[in-house]
């Protein structure tokens, strides 16, 4: 199988890589060049951001968080990261020390919230809240305090690393549930909102895990391949799987999938997004639609017990 770029120049050399979904078979060199353009496409079409912006990349210690860091700087853009230490035993103890290897590599600057101090690890909580999934609260947490530290340290932007498995699988549960307040937001950009939040981006949204940990392992980049311990089981796992068996008769599916649902479903409930019931923590001042935001009311539920 040759790489078809270099075949239209008349160079005969092995392709490493093919894409079914777009009828491409690419070298080393120019799956990198079309990775990389189709990341700056991708920031280009959602007007994600500019070079002027100051841009936080979540980074778990995972390759597409780790691959989008990157990626951004590589490009010329100004990224710098934040890590959440989980304090899930060995594999936190990991992902951490891959992430600060990394921000030394490239020398950007890196935040670290350890939750052990915070609050408390994620496998405490676990147990601690044994009726709320060790997932959910994680997702709380973490985007309570990627929202705080990059208001606080005068980023606009907050980029992580969904690729496009991440999304429709997302996609794909909210659709069979129909839930139209999530299906309202899950877009590639949510717009900063006054004060309050800061700019979401997902350049990666249309980039397949295979390809982002292709681009990422070329780029000799380290990265943690242990998928969380605690998401053993999750309901978005399985979607990936049957979404992934569709994708294998079907090439194309899940691009088609993610674009059709932005260009024709995603307009009809753009206009049902309202930050009207947002007010401030009565404690640590962050947004919440309540008094008492969810990451306050975890803290006061482990003070009780």
């Amino acid at each position: 199988m040759n790489c078809k770029i270099c075949k239209t120049k008349g160079i005969k050399k092995n392709a490493i890589v093919n894409l079914p979904s777009y009828n491409l078979s690419l070298c080393k060199e120019h799956f990198i060049e079309w990775f990389e353009r189709r990341v700056q496409n991708t920031i280009k079409d959602f007007q994600m951001f500019t070079k002027e912006d100051r841009i936080l990349v979540a980074v778990s210690g995972g390759k597409d968080s780790l691959g989008l860091w990157f990626v951004l700087n590589k490009l010329g853009y100004n990224a710098d990261g934040i890590h959440i230490d989980l304090g899930i035993n060995d594999y936190s103890k990991k992902s951490r020390e891959y992430v600060e290897e990394f921000a030394k590599k490239i020398e950007r600057k890196l935040y670290i919230v350890d939750l052990s101090t915070e609050i408390a690890s994620i496998s405490i909580l676990k147990e601690k809240i044994p009726n709320k999934p060790p997932c959910s609260i994680c997702g709380i947490i973490k985007r309570y305090y990627m929202n705080k530290i990059s208001k606080k340290e005068g980023y606009n932007t907050l980029a992580t690393g969904h690729n496009l498995d991440d999304e429709i699988s997302v996609l794909f549960g909210n659709i069979l549930n129909w839930n139209l307040d999530y299906l309202s937001k899950q877009y590639p950009i949510l717009k900063e909102y006054e004060n309050i939040f800061v700019r979401k981006v997902k350049p990666y949204c249309r980039i397949t895990e295979k390809e982002s940990a292709l681009y990422t392992f070329l780029m000799g980049i380290k990265y943690i391949e242990q998928e969380c311990p605690l998401s053993t089981g999750a309901t978005s796992l399985k979607y990936k799987k049957i979404l992934g068996d569709i994708e294998e008769q079907f090439p194309g599916t899940k691009l088609r999938f993610f674009n059709n649902f932005l260009r024709k479903f995603y307009p009809l409930l753009a206009n049902k997004i309202t930050e009207e019931n947002l007010q401030r923590c009565k404690i640590c001042n962050e947004p919440s639609s309540l008094e008492i935001c969810a990451v306050c009311n975890i803290k006061m539920k482990l003070a009780k017990l």
